[in-house]
């Protein structure tokens, strides 16, 4: 039985700008991916070509042999996709069995046509795989405000089911289907033991652009084989989600269809977790956070002109929300992260973004550093400025993995967000983005 503290992932998540920097991934060296989605057990996938995206895999369709506890976590803006409107209802009793995803079309204000469209997603796969409809989840990925292909997308649907698949490559395809703007497949895969039983878990998510706390224009999808209580599942995704997902930013912008989903088919045989008293509880709750933060630090490597991997440390604080928010609102400073790319050590924009997060701290207090993935340079020590050697530190923050360590001195709650720098590649992308 192997065990991992991180799920193991695809070979590629590193990328060049045009500057020159290379964005990295801070989870130490990459690993071939040698399980993924299909390595659950009960679980078939498929990624298929529709042509609603010229170049590329736009369909995505992932199933589980026997309907499964489902948890899901939908966007916060006011503006809602349909597809989002669809699976908050069919998730709602705490079953599912499938979830089918398509990209380069965003389904969001799209009118009554693109509600029969959400809708007929959702009818045509239940009707190919013979189960009901209303244990189907729906997602989309794309353009906002564009036509819904909807014909297109369900011959898509009714061709891919016949190609459902357990082979590894089946995941694979299933992970590069849902892509939009990104550069490489996000997946994780980990095998842990829980009471005596192994388990399984693996994960795939989309995301480039449009990326801040509180969800962001991203896609999640996680299956396990684990035995779990739909409320309690539903519980723990979405603390896992507060401490993940809803802890990364790239440029501010929340989206109209973002969604984590989980499925949880209990085919690894364990007694079914119903309380967090049972054992094995903590290993499974463990497992997800690894599982989502790994996929969100993804995310964030890949961010839209990204030439670097920044994370935000705040420790010291006299709660985990004031920690959280301090983080979230440092990592989503514009000032902060244009000082980022330009290797500016420019601590007050740090200090300054803390004070605009809304809640009350003591800068008199604070100890601050910034570095890359080895070395920190202290540049404030309880409110008052250190001396440093200022070209010393511009040298680390040339490096690909950055980090920002803030200590307020007043608990012991801590929290970390994850963000990118903001780069020239960044606004000259999205200047263009549907021309």
């Amino acid at each position: 039985m192997s065990s991992s503290d991180t799920p193991t992932a695809s070979p590629s998540p590193s990328k060049t700008s045009s500057n020159g920097a290379a964005t990295n991934v801070p989870d130490g060296p990459p690993q071939t991916m040698v399980k993924n989605l299909t390595n659950v057990r009960g679980i078939s996938c498929w990624g298929a070509h529709t042509g609603v995206k010229s170049m590329r895999r736009d369909l995505a369709i992932i199933h589980s042999e026997v309907p499964a506890a489902a948890a899901a976590v939908f966007t916060q803006n006011e503006v809602v996709a349909e597809p989002v409107k669809v699976s908050r209802r069919h998730v709602a009793n705490g079953r599912a069995q499938s979830i089918v995803i398509n990209a380069g079309n965003a389904n969001a204000c799209t009118g009554p046509e693109g509600a029969k469209g959400a809708e007929a997603m959702a009818k045509t796969l239940g009707e190919s795989l013979d189960i009901d409809p209303e244990l189907v989840l729906v997602a989309s990925t794309g353009l906002i405000g564009e036509p819904f292909p909807t014909e297109d997308i369900l011959a898509g649907i009714r061709e891919t089911v016949s190609k459902l698949s357990r082979r590894s490559s089946a995941g694979s395809f299933a992970a590069n289907a849902i892509l939009t703007t990104d550069t490489f497949a996000k997946e994780g895969f980990a095998e842990f033991e829980l009471d005596g039983f192994e388990v399984n878990m693996a994960g795939i998510a989309k995301g480039s652009g449009m990326i801040h706390p509180n969800m962001a224009t991203m896609l999640s999808f996680v299956v396990t084989d684990v035995a779990i209580e739909p409320t309690l599942l539903d519980r723990t995704l979405r603390e896992s989600v507060a401490q993940t997902f809803n802890m990364i930013t790239v440029d501010g912008d929340s989206s109209t269809n973002d969604m984590v989903a989980i499925l949880a088919n209990g085919m690894a045989g364990n007694e079914p977790l119903t309380s967090e008293s049972d054992p094995g509880y903590d290993t499974f709750r463990t497992q997800l956070d690894l599982m989502l933060t790994h996929l969100a630090k993804l995310i964030v490597s890949d961010g839209e002109g990204a030439s670097k991997f920044v994370e935000y440390r705040v420790k010291g604080a006299k709660d985990v929300e004031t920690a959280r928010r301090l983080a979230r609102a440092i990592s989503s400073s514009t000032l902060v992260k244009a000082a980022m790319f330009g290797r500016d050590p420019n601590w007050g924009r740090i200090l300054c973004a803390a004070g605009n997060a809304g809640v009350p701290f003591d800068y008199t207090k604070v100890d601050l550093e910034l570095g890359g993935e080895k070395d920190m340079v202290r540049v404030l020590s309880g409110g008052s400025p250190d001396s440093f050697d200022r070209n010393y530190l511009k040298k680390l923050l040339r490096e690909s993995f950055v980090s920002v360590c803030m200590d307020v001195h007043e608990g012991d709650a801590a929290a970390t967000a994850w963000g990118a720098d903001l780069t020239t590649d960044y606004v000259l992308f999205n200047s263009v983005y549907t021309t």
